[in-house]
């Protein structure tokens, strides 16, 4: 066996293993045993007719190509090995083709590990980002919101609007039949709240204590059978009720908190909204940094590389669907999207992602980012902790399956992440620059603080820095 090697692209390799006539023929006998084994041919047991039977039985151009196949798996490996290439992917064959003097010449495609020689310079480069500044509205919001879980409701002599609480006694009938599961009386229920037979809120909508109101519903599974229908209801609206917000003060707060005043909640969950919105804010100027970084890398990224980390994308969803009882069609449907359109996001996703690796392997290297042995063993004993594992037990089952050095390359990666964002600088539209380091906690008294009270979703893309 004899093998060449040419460049096929910058990070790819095409092989070409030539293997000889009599080594051809040896393969044939092989493949011919082979099949024979699964194969009734009268007068041979399994496995025992002669290559000849065989060939004219399968074709000749089948026992090559099986022959083929069985032989070049001893073959590559080698080959690989002798020409110091490390695949990225599975390679693959693009070709093969009688050689001059018998025998065959077999091209196969090796995808490399992209590592590239230059990298944008990161040192002082501003990303601009919304400034993480409280507003009073929403220290406000958060105020409110623990108030409204101290709230009285009063008897008030309007129309329900959104937020009221009305008294109601409701009914259901399908087809003319009451449907007993759907039946209340005195229930108190908060308009707008869609929180009990789609179609109610639409009912109670600007009604008044003594209106009897009736209209289309939904009754949901679980009221008599299992599947939604479709329903009548009724009414009688008996009164309603609005919420009455205590006042803040001093004496309030000490009640319902573990402040004694005002000052000291509002500090408090200014702070918590505080540290929110940095988080949110650190989050959005790494993902435009390394959005931006990735952008100017001069990159053509192998077919093979998307191809595997769309597969790896697309098995992973497969695998969530099953658990789900979800099937594919139905996905579908319920994100908005056709097979192609999906596809190409997923393909798109997958290129973006493995520019982000690319360029984060190539800071290691190009910077000298090293990995202490001290650091492995670290990340080894988080992962047996939240595993329940040995240490040393889950150390050994990584190092026997290859994928410590997966665990190596993602710390690398996180490493070379820090040293990015940490040489980078974030600033506001007016180019001033902000300081994401939370402040220093003066009390560890924490409150639980609406996230969506920022309003900024903005938070860039953490599946493109980080490894799972």
């Amino acid at each position: 066996m004899q093998s060449d090697i040419k460049e096929a692209g910058p990070f790819e390799r095409i092989l070409t293993i030539k293997l000889e006539g009599d080594e051809l023929e040896s393969a044939k006998n092989k493949a011919a045993r082979k099949l024979s084994k699964s194969m009734k041919i009268k007068g041979f047991r399994p496995g025992k007719a002669p290559r000849a039977m065989v060939e004219r039985m399968v074709g000749e151009q089948t026992l090559r190509n099986e022959a083929i196949e069985e032989a070049l798996p001893e073959l590559v490996g080698p080959a690989i090995s002798e020409a110091e290439l490390e695949p990225a992917t599975p390679p693959r064959i693009t070709d093969v083709r009688d050689a001059e003097g018998g025998g065959v010449d077999v091209d196969i495609k090796v995808t490399l590990w992209p590592l590239l020689d230059a990298i944008p310079d990161f040192a002082g480069r501003e990303i601009e980002i919304d400034a993480p500044e409280v507003t009073d509205d929403e220290l406000n919001s958060q105020i409110d919101r623990l108030r409204n879980q101290y709230a009285e409701l009063e008897d008030v002599d309007r129309a329900a609007d959104s937020g009221d609480f009305v008294m109601i006694n409701i009914s259901a009938s399908v087809d003319g039949v009451e449907i007993p599961e759907a039946a209340a009386d005195d229930l108190l229920y908060e308009v707008g709240s869609n929180s009990f037979i789609p179609g109610l809120d639409d009912l109670l909508g600007g009604s008044s204590a003594g209106d009897i109101r009736q209209g289309p519903g939904t009754l949901p599974a679980g009221f008599g059978q299992d599947e939604p229908r479709e329903a009548e209801l009724k009414l009688l609206v008996k009164g309603v009720r609005a919420k009455k917000l205590p006042e803040v003060t001093d004496d309030w707060v000490s009640d319902v908190s573990e402040f004694d005043t005002v000052d000291e909640l509002t500090d408090q969950v200014r702070a918590n909204l505080t540290m929110m919105k940095l988080d949110g804010a650190e989050s959005a100027f790494q993902g435009k940094l390394i959005e931006q970084l990735g952008d100017e890398l001069s990159l053509e990224i192998p077919e093979a590389l998307v191809d595997a980390e769309v597969e790896s994308s697309f098995h992973n969803l497969a695998h969530t669907l099953e658990q789900q009882n979800l099937d594919f069609a139905n996905y579908l449907r319920i994100v908005g999207q056709d097979e192609q359109q999906f596809v190409a996001d997923m393909r798109d996703r997958a290129a973006r992602t493995l520019r982000t690796r690319i360029l984060l392997d190539s800071v290691a290297a190009i910077e000298g980012i090293e990995l202490a042995d001290a650091e492995l063993d670290d990340a080894v004993v988080q992962m047996a902790g939240e595993v329940n594992q040995d240490a040393e037990a889950l150390k050994s089952a990584l190092e026997s399956s290859g994928r410590i050095q997966v665990l190596a390359g993602d710390i690398l990666r996180r490493k070379a992440l820090d040293r990015i964002v940490a040489s980078a600088v974030a600033v506001d539209d007016k180019g001033r620059h902000i300081d994401l380091r939370p402040p220093e906690v003066t009390d560890d008294i924490e409150m639980d603080v609406d996230s969506s009270a920022d309003g900024d979703d903005s938070s860039g893309d953490e599946s493109e820095t980080q490894e799972d």
